[in-house]
C-alpha cells in the first residue's frame, strides 16, 4: 500500500460571487458535504464558507485528482441544495477554482485561515482575496479569462 499525503487548499466561489450561502444553510451544507466526502473517500481536514465560496483543506486519495475531487465536491453540494434542502433559490458554484499545495509546516496556518473566515472577511472581499492569491502564487489573470 502507497503512503500518500498530499494536501491541497481548494477555493471556489458561487456563480456570481452571488451571496447563497445563508447563515441558515451554511451548517447543513457543511454537514453535507462531509457526510458526502466520506462516502466518496475524500478526506476534508477543515473547511468554512461564508455567503458567497467555500474553502476546503483536503488531503488526495492516490486514485483521486485535484480536477474530480473538486467536480465530485461542486457537483454534489449544488444538487443536493437545489434538490434536498427545499429552498426556492439554484445553487449553482462557479467553474473555476483555486487549488494550492500546502507543505507539512503550513497545515496550521490553513486551517487557521479557514477557521477564520468570517473575520477575515470584515477586512477583505472575497474578490480583493482570490485576486491576492492568485498574484502571490503566481497566476497570470489575463491568462485565466
Amino acid at each position: 500500500m502507497p503512503y500518500t499525503k498530499v494536501l491541497l487548499h481548494y477555493i471556489w466561489a458561487t456563480k456570481g460571487r452571488q451571496p447563497f450561502i445563508t447563515k441558515e444553510l451554511k451548517s447543513p451544507l457543511l454537514q453535507h458535504i462531509k457526510a458526502y466526502s466520506i462516502d466518496k473517500g475524500i478526506f476534508i481536514d477543515t473547511m468554512n464558507c461564508v455567503e458567497d465560496h467555500i474553502h476546503l483543506l483536503i488531503s488526495l486519495g492516490t486514485e483521486q485528482t485535484i480536477s474530480k475531487v473538486a467536480q465530485l465536491i461542486k457537483g454534489e453540494s449544488a444538487f443536493w441544495v437545489n434538490n434536498k434542502s427545499g429552498l426556492v433559490a439554484k445553487l449553482e458554484w462557479q467553474t473555476d477554482y483555486i487549488a494550492l499545495s500546502v507543505s507539512e509546516s503550513g497545515i496550521d496556518k490553513v486551517r487557521h485561515y479557514i477557521a477564520g473566515q468570517e473575520e477575515h472577511h470584515k477586512k477583505k472581499t472575497f474578490a480583493q482575496e482570490y485576486d491576492d492569491f492568485l498574484r502571490v502564487h503566481g497566476f497570470d489573470r489575463k491568462e485565466l479569462g
